[in-house]
């Protein structure tokens, strides 16, 4: 199985470049984890925010290629990291790669949330985009370390 981290945003500082391949690097080969870059939508003055969102959710949706799409947003449903488990050991035996989605600064548009079979909280608090890509990274992580019996997540 292949999970996907879709994310609105290039050129990331090193520490999020670095931090993210340390969790991703360690995620064992039936299990990858890719992060796809898309680019930011122009933003001016002039242009209304809506029609940003609008173009930024276009292009994740143009990047999936038929996974089981999974969006990151604050109003969606939190789960604990063996909830996370749990959610990471079905994906695996259902056979189908899946797609997390991270939005630019200012969200993600209706139809990637419309289109997406779950919405997934990682806290109420709105989170640094940069910052998400390696708490992710890292709790796919430990749930697979949950799912594998390895000593690394010790709750």
């Amino acid at each position: 199985m292949k999970i996907r981290l879709l994310a609105i945003g290039q050129k990331m500082p090193s520490w999020v470049e670095a931090g993210y391949q340390e969790y991703a690097a360690r995620m064992p080969p039936e299990c990858r984890l890719e992060l796809v870059e898309l680019p930011l939508a122009s933003r001016g003055k002039s242009k209304p925010l809506e029609r940003t969102i609008r173009e930024e959710g276009e292009k994740l949706l143009a990047a999936l290629s038929g996974e089981m799409l999974i969006a990151l947003d604050v109003r969606g449903r939190p789960w604990s990291t063996e909830q996370l488990a749990e959610q990471l050991a079905g994906w695996m035996q259902g056979g189908r790669d899946v797609a997390l989605v991270i939005g630019g600064p200012d969200g993600l548009s209706e139809e990637v949330l419309a289109r997406a079979e779950r919405r997934w909280s990682l806290s109420p608090l709105t989170l640094p985009h940069p910052l998400v890509r390696i708490v992710v990274a890292e709790q796919l992580y430990r749930a697979m370390s949950i799912l594998k019996g390895h000593p690394y997540h010790r709750a």
